[in-house]
């Protein structure tokens, strides 16, 4: 929605102010995945809800080209990573435990991208000679030259036949050259979120960047059953009968749920019907707020209490 709390809230009155519809693309709501998790706790199928288990592995090379090299890598001149990154986090919890979250704690740093755990023989920039790069795991020469990933953030020639210098240009120049242990970059690079619910329950989320593989992690512990998953299957218990049910899927792009998230959007706007997207203007200001709360607890190793106007308390969903 915005960087700041304060910007958030403004767009949540100018909403209620001009009748507008408005919605946050939190397209998490929108996969099949956790539409499925959805529909389960919906149904009591796990009991109350208990306690939660969320993990979002970035992958290192996502990490050092995003929030390391690119450009959210400052909190200052972007937004702070858990929000940045995690506020899809934050909004698909506070979505399954279907109650706000009252008490927010926060631990998490930058423990690796920085100077000091430069290779001995680095330079300021893959390009220049460095004697590091062959073996360094994040060399831009390896990520965008040789293994030609994540080129959309340059302008490529139509003609292949130009790539290979254009590239290596734009690594001389940009900073998607530069060494991710030489940046300006502040970001932590893992942290982990304590959430509190009104009703009881618990959360535990945690944002690693130090892994080779991307796709949510999700445990639910129930008082009748749980669940646990990875964006592309999963599988509940039923603590009774022991018996275990399993479902899998294979998605595309955010889960699968980016295709389902326009047509909800254009359905609303066609319908003038709010109602018709999954997360309200009031439930997104929230999980926003949660994710800032996370930041200030963070650095100032403090329990954060979220306190929403009884204007701005969303509805059970």
């Amino acid at each position: 929605m915005a960087p700041t709390e304060r910007e958030c809230r403004l767009i949540l009155e100018k909403v209620k102010q001009t009748g507008r519809i408005a919605g946050v693309c939190h397209v998490l709501r929108y996969s099949p995945y956790f539409r499925e998790l959805k529909e389960i706790v919906n149904k009591g199928l796990l009991g109350d809800i208990i306690s939660i288990q969320h993990m979002e592995p970035i992958e290192q090379i996502h990490m050092s080209h995003s929030y390391v090299r690119g450009k959210w890598r400052s909190s200052q001149t972007a937004t702070p990573i858990v929000l940045a990154k995690s506020c899809h986090d934050t909004d698909i919890i506070r979505w399954l435990v279907n109650s706000q979250v009252k008490d927010v704690h926060c631990f998490g740093n930058l423990k690796w991208f920085t100077t000091k755990n430069a290779p001995e023989g680095s330079t300021e920039r893959c390009t220049d000679n460095c004697k590091a790069e062959p073996t360094c795991a994040y060399s831009a020469l390896q990520i965008y030259l040789r293994d030609k990933k994540r080129l959309y953030v340059f302008d490529m020639p139509d003609d292949r036949d130009y790539w290979d210098d254009y590239i290596l240009s734009q690594l001389k120049t940009t900073d998607y050259g530069r060494c991710v242990y030489r940046m300006d970059n502040d970001q932590p690079d893992h942290l982990t979120v304590n959430l509190l619910f009104r009703n009881g329950a618990t959360a535990a989320f945690s944002m690693e960047a130090h892994v080779s593989y991307e796709g949510r992690r999700t445990r639910i512990m129930g008082s009748a059953g749980d669940i646990y998953g990875n964006m592309e299957n999963f599988t509940m218990t039923n603590f009774k009968t022991r018996k275990q049910t399993t479902w899998k899927m294979k998605t595309d792009a955010h889960g699968g749920g980016d295709h389902r998230l326009i047509k909800d959007w254009l359905q609303a706007i066609y319908q003038q019907d709010g109602s018709l997207l999954s997360s309200s203007i009031e439930v997104s200001v929230e999980s926003h707020l949660v994710a800032l709360a996370a930041e200030k607890s963070r650095l100032t190793r403090s329990i954060e209490e979220i306190i929403l106007p009884e204007s701005e308390s969303p509805k059970p969903e």
